[in-house]
């Protein structure tokens, strides 16, 4: 029954961020020659988060995103029964959050999704690497310490901001497999066809912040 708990709230933390954060892009636009936009896609991402940290954080994790767990899972404090659980939990919130928003403003929004940076996949998976490592890594660092508790949902609703601040104008800023595969499903076309590239790189990047902070962590011989 617990994990089932833990599950549902991923599932409910996912749908969230999708509808809302999402649903903030879809609504004002991202793009970076309008900056109001801009900005409040970035920070609806960050708040998010935050909101979603002191209601689900004590539940599990509140990681609502498969690069977090996948990091978690790598630093050795998520099961590989509970990593599994919460992927299916993510994507299916986030499919879940898609369908709801395409029913209140339909597919011709956007939705939300992400999309290559000038056409490239290279370039688009580096983007992605580096803007997930350095989201994974401060929650990583922020919640090492108990003490950090109170302030960590705030520290990582933040740094969310911070990189879709810089990563929106490149690829619309995925980190967050699930949050990537639920509006592409419904999108379709190309962004569907390159939405491995946001499931692909994030994950990367999640696993080498949690070996960089590792490494960075352990005591010196």
């Amino acid at each position: 029954m617990k994990s089932i708990k833990k599950y549902l709230a991923e599932f409910i933390g996912t749908f969230v961020l999708v509808l809302f954060a999402c649903g903030t892009a879809a609504v004002v636009g991202c793009s970076a020659e309008n900056g109001t936009g801009y900005l409040l896609t970035a920070l609806a991402f960050g708040l998010v988060i935050v909101a979603m940290a002191y209601s689900i954080g004590n539940v599990s994790g509140c990681h609502i995103n498969p690069a977090v767990s996948i990091a978690m899972l790598v630093s050795g404090k998520l099961s590989l029964k509970d990593f599994a659980g919460y992927i299916i939990a993510q994507f299916a919130g986030a499919i879940a959050g898609a369908a709801t928003l395409m029913a209140l403003v339909g597919k011709e929004t956007g939705l939300g999704a992400n999309a290559l940076y000038e056409g490239n996949i290279a370039l688009s998976i580096i983007v992605e690497i580096i803007l997930t490592f350095v989201f994974v890594i401060a929650i990583l660092g922020v919640t090492s310490k108990v003490e950090n508790g109170a302030v960590a949902g705030i520290v990582i609703g933040l740094t969310l901001t911070l990189v879709h601040i810089l990563g929106i104008s490149f690829t619309g800023t995925s980190v967050n497999p699930a949050r990537s595969f639920g509006p592409a499903l419904f999108v379709g076309g190309d962004a569907l066809a390159n939405v491995w590239v946001f499931i692909v790189a994030p994950l990367v990047g999640g696993v080498l912040a949690a070996l960089v902070y590792k490494f960075l962590t352990s005591e010196k011989e």
